[in-house]
């Protein structure tokens, strides 16, 4: 086995990834601190061509050197936009024919492992602040709640952990189903 170059991996530039047919996934963060979070949501984004992301509340935003560091220039090749409040956010979206799903522990969640998109409907995934989660009234308003499994004491990922883990699963179940 040899690890290959970077040439070899067949990168899109980032006009092609724009070009691209994008996965039915709008990525909503909602009130993140931490830029380094943002940034790599920005580039796990870019890893799953992701349609776009919303950035709501206190969640820094492009350009700033911080996002820039994790995201490697993520920031350019995924749309995304700034959004203050996220609630009327989801109420447009919802209005849009768009399922909600928010990605926190909640009464009634479905576990990530059980959980199937439905064939040619389009999500948006909320991920909420790194100590408090999802604000309740979001909550309140998504489609569904989802919950990802976890086995061990600590029950919380961080949410750029997070972000990868649906934004993965979710993206494998859609490429299954077409």
């Amino acid at each position: 086995m040899r690890k290959l170059r970077n040439n070899e991996l067949g990168r899109k530039s980032v006009e092609e990834f724009k070009q691209s047919s994008k996965t039915p996934i709008i990525v909503i963060l909602d009130n993140i601190r931490s830029l380094n979070n943002v940034g790599a949501v920005f580039r796990t984004s870019d890893a799953f061509l992701i349609e776009k992301i919303y950035l709501c509340g206190i969640t820094a935003t492009p350009p700033n050197k911080e996002i820039h560091k994790t995201a490697l220039g993520a920031t350019e090749s995924v749309a995304w936009e700034y959004i203050t409040d996220t609630l009327s956010l989801l109420t447009k979206l919802k209005k849009d024919g768009i399922k909600v799903l928010s990605i926190e522990q909640a009464e009634q969640s479905t576990m990530l492992d059980t959980f199937y998109p439905e064939k040619k409907q389009k999500y948006a995934v909320v991920f909420g602040n790194e100590v408090k989660g999802v604000q309740q009234e979001v909550v309140t308003a998504s489609d569904l709640c989802i919950e990802i499994p976890q086995l061990g004491t600590k029950h919380s990922l961080n949410i750029a952990v997070s972000c990868g883990v649906v934004l993965w699963d979710l993206f494998t179940k859609m490429q299954k189903s077409n």
